[in-house]
């Protein structure tokens, strides 16, 4: 029975020691090679293995790279099941594109998922791109049509010569980007699209305020916000605005979280709301003199130069220690209404008493002061 045992147990350590590989250089010296972009909140990864124009032995392979090294149209590579196989769009074992979430390729929709990137290269017709649902085969050796998410075409053009075959991202916006294979002198590549993003987002920050970040105030004037700087959602906004103002445990009452309140409301038309709230922050007492001065300018910008101006007037009434800021409110103010008697007058008290933290911009009052002036 020992001996049994130790026959068995030496066995086992036989099969396992076969089933173990050490580290050797890959295959071809074709480097395996990574990379990821952000499209907003969707990731996209290339994993990839690399080779260069020059062969291991040292031969130059420019100008026989399309065409030859990789053969136009499907090809029977003399190995797997496949009778008819595209380039597997690298090295080695498979290229993979990976996507967190749905997406569209050149205008074309795509789960999100991992999968096998195969290239059918023309001599004069545009290439396809091949998104397959085999992403660990080796290589296109076991390529099957059947297994193909989607094809798309793409039109190869000169580009600067690269000696090693590339991947990288071009053209980033803020919902899309241009994936890009460089190799030789030419490159070829296809958009990647995040419809309806900002859904995305929205949906993300309803969840996560459903957890830790839901006992933060700010937390929820970041969601109101985002909401409004996008047009989106206004509804159930102002609820997170209003959450952020009076929520149980979380809600504080501040010039920030009235100031987000009455942003929504004027988004959702109403106005008369929006000023009735907008006063109260105003007038609370965390509001500091840089924040409803800064407000007074978003009212200038926003063309509504009386209510500017009473904003300026209030900031000067609830700060009289201040001898800059408050006074170039009131310049700024009188100026919009068309007062300049009043706009100098204050001007130049301000300039009289700048700050040294604002002396690097005594130029630029000087220059208003001066148009107004002149």
């Amino acid at each position: 029975m020992k001996r049994e045992i130790t026959v068995i147990a030496f066995l086992t350590i036989t099969s396992w020691a076969f089933s173990q590989t050490i580290t050797t250089p890959p295959s071809g010296d074709n480097q395996k090679a990574k990379v990821i972009q952000y499209i907003g909140l969707v990731k996209v990864t290339i994993d990839y293995s690399s080779p260069d124009v020059h062969a291991p032995n040292g031969d130059d392979r420019t100008d026989h790279v399309w065409g030859e090294l990789v053969p136009y149209g499907m090809t029977n590579l003399g190995f797997g099941t496949a009778t008819a196989s595209p380039w597997r769009a690298g090295a080695n074992e498979n290229t993979t594109i990976s996507f967190s979430h749905d997406v569209q390729i050149n205008n074309k929709k795509l789960k999100a998922g991992t999968y096998g990137l195969h290239l059918i290269v023309e001599k004069e017709k545009p290439w396809t791109f091949i998104f397959s649902t085999n992403s660990s085969s080796w290589g296109s050796y076991f390529y099957n049509e059947q297994e193909d998410a989607l094809r798309v075409e793409a039109s190869p053009e000169n580009s600067e010569y690269n000696e090693f075959l590339s991947y990288n991202f071009e053209d980033r916006k803020t919902s899309s980007t241009k994936a890009v294979l460089k190799w030789e002198k030419k490159k070829i590549g296809f958009t990647i699209e995040v419809p309806d993003i900002n859904n995305l987002y929205l949906a993300t920050i309803r969840d996560e305020l459903r957890g830790g970040a839901g006992f933060n105030h700010l937390n929820w004037v970041s969601a109101a916000t985002f909401c409004v700087q996008n047009n989106m959602n206004l509804d159930e906004a102002l609820t997170w605005a209003e959450y952020a103002v009076t929520g149980p445990f979380v809600g504080q009452e501040d010039f920030t979280t009235l100031q987000t309140k009455a942003s929504v409301l004027t988004a959702l038309n109403k106005t008369a709301e929006a000023d009735v709230v907008m006063k109260k922050a105003i007038m609370h007492q965390t509001a500091s003199i840089t924040q409803v001065h800064q407000y007074g300018r978003s009212l200038i910008a926003a063309g509504k130069n009386e209510q500017a101006l009473e904003v300026f007037k209030i900031n000067h009434e609830k700060n009289p220690e201040d001898k800059f800021t408050t006074y170039v409110g009131l310049a700024r103010g009188y100026e919009a209404v068309g007062d300049k008697k009043n706009a100098i007058k204050n001007w130049e008290i301000a300039i009289k008493n700048i700050p040294d933290n604002q002396k690097q911009f005594i130029s630029v009052y000087e220059a208003e002061l001066k148009k107004l002036k002149g």
